[in-house]
């Protein structure tokens, strides 16, 4: 399958194909006239990047996780164990963005006449 075709079959862009490739991601053959020529299974690959990066995993977290693949179902505990790690890292930054938001509000109704960011007595 050639670049075009595979940036139709996955609606990626090529530029995010040769990105995905020069980062060791997506690998692909070339042809006597040095076109990428990349294997079907390339894109079940490119869904599992797309997927993971839509739930929050990094590309380098990816990365890391990509020889799971290989054998997905011998894969799943080690996948669901990311996954949990995932779920209790967005958790953790959620809490700190709870309470980031009180502050900011604890500061925006304290005394409107003094500046917002000076220190507020405790």
């Amino acid at each position: 399958m050639q670049i075009g075709e595979m940036a139709d079959a996955t609606g990626l862009s090529r530029d995010t194909l040769r990105f995905y490739e020069k980062r060791g991601l997506l690998r692909a053959r070339r042809s006597a006239n040095g076109y990428r020529d990349y294997p079907p299974e390339a894109v079940d690959w490119l869904r599992y990047i797309r997927l993971a990066q839509t739930l929050g995993f990094t590309l380098n977290e990816i990365e890391a996780d990509l020889p799971l693949l290989a054998e997905p179902d011998a894969a799943a505990p080690q996948l669901r164990a990311a996954l949990q790690r995932k779920l209790a890292d967005i958790d953790q930054r959620i809490s700190g963005l709870q309470m980031l938001r009180g502050e900011l509000a604890r500061r925006i109704g304290d005394n409107m006449q003094n500046c917002p960011l000076q220190p507020i007595p405790e």
